[in-house]
């Protein structure tokens, strides 16, 4: 029995490699959330620097070392030292370090085994929810992806669009044969789900003056829809909406969050993208009655 055949009739084996595997990913979308936007300032520093060096004769300064998802080595923070492959196995070396650096000692932010954490649990619960299968394997994608997208957007309130645009358009190809729904409704679903924030957007700022979410949170809606179809869409702003709203006023009440300190929305659309991918059908047809 090869190993494709032992996953598709085993389903302990499926769901227990699809945790292994999210465990390691998690370790790299941590390398993710930590770099891109990083690489993603540089690069605006180097357009600038363009920009000025055409409109002056003045020399341009020479570009920085190399810096991006692989290059340089991961390294401690505080004292430079170099992270060993025995000390990013995931979770396992933060509890074996007991959340210290190796060599200095410095604390390592808890960030890093919490997000290998969501990540390995949301791979196993991904293949046990969808089994063997090409649905299971594109699922990890999205999730993946969302996963990325939520740190950093908390972190930047950023979306970067080296993510959200792949996203949409792999949720385009993966439903060319009905994988999470029609063709037909994924590309509506796209369409919708950029207009529909888009559209919210232009009357909020016409109305106020201001900007109330960014241009990244439209891109994700529209990256959502296309994985999930239009009619999982009302679900999804309705939860991602509640959630932002109790978060929000916890944080104003209990944590003096100020009310002019914008908070960022992609990652309550992550989440009610997550909650549409598991259930949304069901909730759907559910509580509004909409007949996929």
């Amino acid at each position: 029995m090869d190993l494709l055949q032992l996953l598709q009739t085993t389903p302990a084996a499926f769901i227990s490699l699809c945790g292994l595997l999210g465990l390691m990913v998690g370790s790299f979308l941590n390398v993710v959330i930590h770099r891109l936007p990083r690489m993603m300032e540089q690069e605006w520093r180097e357009q600038c620097a363009t920009l000025d060096a055409d409109s002056s004769p003045a020399p341009q300064a020479p570009s920085g070392p190399r810096y991006n998802l692989v290059i340089p080595r991961s390294a401690c923070p505080t004292c430079g030292h170099q992270i060993r492959a025995l000390e990013n196995v995931p979770i396992l070396s933060y509890l074996a370090l007991r959340g210290r650096c190796a060599q200095c000692k410095a604390r390592i932010s808890l960030r890093y085994p919490v997000v290998e954490a969501i990540c390995g649990a949301l791979s196993t619960f991904v293949a046990w929810h969808f089994g063997f299968g090409a649905a299971a394997l594109t699922a990890l994608v999205l999730v993946w992806a969302l996963i990325a997208l939520t740190f950093i957007d908390f972190d930047t309130h950023l979306l970067p669009d080296s993510i959200t645009q792949p996203l949409l358009w792999f949720g385009l190809l993966v439903n060319i044969n009905g994988t999470f729904a029609s063709l037909n409704s994924a590309v509506i679903g796209a369409v919708a789900g950029y207009l529909t924030l888009w559209s919210v957007y232009w009357l909020f700022k016409l109305t106020t003056g201001k900007e109330g979410m960014g241009f990244g949170d439209f891109k994700l809606l529209a990256a959502i829809g296309a994985w999930l179809g239009w009619q999982v869409l009302p679900l999804t702003i309705l939860l991602s909406s509640l959630v932002g709203a109790v978060v929000g006023i916890t944080l104003i009440l209990f944590a003096g969050h100020g009310r002019q300190v914008p908070i960022p929305f992609g990652p309550y659309l992550a989440g009610g993208g997550l909650i549409a991918l598991f259930w949304g059908r069901a909730l759907t047809q559910a509580y509004l009655g909409v007949a996929l």
